[in-house]
C-alpha cells in the first residue's frame, strides 16, 4: 500500500498484498451475498407470524434490497463496468456504515435492557422484549425471596470470574478483528473501482491525463461528464454523485505526480502511434531496412507510366 498523507483515502493495489484486486472485489462480494441472505429469514419470520420490531423489520428488508441490488451489479467485476464498479463499492461503504449503526443500536439496547433488571419499570428500547426474553436472568421464571447454594471448588479449575473475563476478551478481540477486516474491504472495493474508473479514462478520454503541457495538479476528464455519452440521464447524474464526494481520489494523480502508475503503463502506451514510433526508433539506432537503390525507384515509376 502506498504511503499517505493525512487524511487521504488508502489505496491497496493488491488483495492481502496476493492477490488482485479483482479477485478480492469478487471474493468481498460474495461474503457480502451470504451475508444479505439473512433478509430472506427475516421476510419468512414475518410470514410466519414471529414478533418482529420496526428495527428489525427495517434491518431484514434493507438486507433483502441490498440482496438485490448486489445480484445485479456482481457481474459487472469481470466486466470492468465503470459505473456498476462504482456503485458496487459505494454500496459496499454504505453497508458497512449502516450495520455499524445498527450493531451499536443493539449494543445500547442490550446493556440498557440489563441495567434494568431488578427495576420495576419495562426498558423502553426497541427489541428490548426479545433481549428480556432471551437473556432469562432479567426476568426469571421463578421470584424467589433466598437462595441457597452449597458448592465447594473443584481441584484444577480455574475461578468462574476469570473464565468469563477471559470469554468477554476474546469475544471484543475477535469482534475488533472483523471489522478491522470490514473497514479493509470497504478500500479494496473502492480501490478496485477507482483502478476500473481510471482504465475507462484512460481508453476513452479525448486527452490522456498527464499528456505533454497537462498540468500535473489537475484532474482527469470525468467520463460522466455532461455532453459526453456516459454522462446522459440518471446513470451520468448518478456517476457524478459517487465522484463528487473526493474528486481527487477518483480522478487525481497519485502520491508521485503520476496517474497511470496503478494500471502498469499500458494504456498509455497504447495511445501512442506504434508505426511512427517504431520508425522512429530504427532510423535513430541505423536498424532500419535499407533504401532502394535510384535505378530501382525510377525502373519501377517508368512501368507504371508505361501500364498506364
Amino acid at each position: 500500500m502506498a504511503p499517505l498523507h493525512l487524511f487521504e483515502i488508502p489505496r491497496p493495489k493488491a488483495f492481502f498484498n496476493y492477490m488482485s484486486l479483482r479477485t478480492g472485489a469478487e471474493i468481498i462480494t460474495f461474503l457480502m451475498l451470504l451475508n444479505k441472505i439473512s433478509g430472506f429469514y427475516g421476510i419468512l419470520a414475518l410470514l410466519t407470524g414471529a414478533p418482529l420490531t420496526s428495527l428489525q423489520f427495517s434491518m431484514y428488508l434493507y438486507s433483502l434490497l441490498a440482496l438485490c441490488a448486489t445480484v445485479y451489479l456482481s457481474p459487472h467485476i469481470r466486466r470492468a463496468s465503470p459505473l456498476q464498479c462504482l456503485a458496487l463499492a459505494h454500496l459496499y461503504a454504505f453497508d458497512t456504515v449502516l450495520n455499524a449503526l445498527y450493531t451499536a443500536a443493539f449494543g445500547v439496547a442490550w446493556f440498557y435492557v440489563l441495567a434494568q433488571h431488578g427495576q420495576d419499570g419495562k426498558a423502553a428500547v426497541p427489541g428490548a422484549g426479545g433481549i428480556s426474553t432471551n437473556a432469562g436472568f432479567t426476568n426469571p421464571k421463578y421470584n424467589v425471596s433466598s437462595v441457597e447454594v452449597v458448592a465447594a471448588p473443584a481441584g484444577g479449575l480455574a475461578p468462574g470470574q476469570d473464565a468469563v473475563a477471559s470469554g468477554s476478551f476474546m469475544s471484543l478481540s475477535v469482534i475488533a478483528v472483523l471489522w478491522a477486516l470490514r473497514v479493509y474491504f470497504v478500500f479494496v472495493l473502492l480501490a478496485f473501482a477507482r483502478q476500473v474508473l481510471r482504465q475507462h479514462v484512460a481508453t476513452t478520454s479525448s486527452v490522456a491525463w498527464g499528456a505533454p503541457g497537462a498540468p500535473q495538479d489537475s484532474l482527469a476528464e470525468n467520463p460522466f461528464a455532461e455532453g459526453r455519452e456516459e454522462g446522459e440521464g440518471w446513470r451520468g447524474k448518478l456517476g457524478r454523485a459517487m465522484l463528487a464526494g473526493a474528486p481527487r481520489y477518483w480522478l487525481g494523480a497519485d502520491e508521485d505526480g503520476e496517474w497511470m502508475r496503478g494500471l502498469g503503463g499500458k494504456f498509455r502506451k497504447s495511445m501512442e502511434p506504434v508505426g511512427v514510433v517504431e520508425r522512429e526508433r530504427r532510423r535513430r539506432s541505423g536498424t532500419g531496412p535499407p533504401a532502394p537503390p535510384r535505378e530501382l525507384v525510377g525502373q519501377r515509376l517508368a512501368d507504371l507510366t508505361e501500364v498506364r
